[in-house]
């Protein structure tokens, strides 16, 4: 059985307006095995216990070699670049606004 994981660089959390722990790279392995509902209570459940398993890293690099030293596949996906909307209290403002 050969696992197999994604490397990626997580988003910043909706509930906050910083930026902290989107710096690092994470690595996450996919699902070996499907989900069930159990019977008796109905709760989700599965096997695999590598959905469990977390692993953060500085750099990408860091985490490619990793992912090589302990023959795991991977796939890198690349962050997407912020979009800036720079503009001044003023603008609110401005004669030039579209009023709407």
């Amino acid at each position: 059985m050969s696992l197999k994981a994604r490397i990626f660089q997580p988003a910043k959390n909706a509930m906050q307006s910083g930026r902290k722990g989107t710096k690092h790279w994470r690595l996450e392995y996919a699902p070996a095995a499907h989900k069930y509902v159990e019977p008796l209570m109905g709760w989700t459940g599965s096997s695999d216990t590598t959905q469990q398993i977390v692993v953060d890293f500085d750099d990408k690099e860091s985490a490619i070699d990793f992912c090589q030293s302990n023959d795991i596949d991977f796939t890198v996906f690349e962050p997407k670049k912020r979009k800036l909307h720079l503009k001044t209290y003023a603008d609110n403002f401005s004669f030039s606004r579209v009023r709407g």
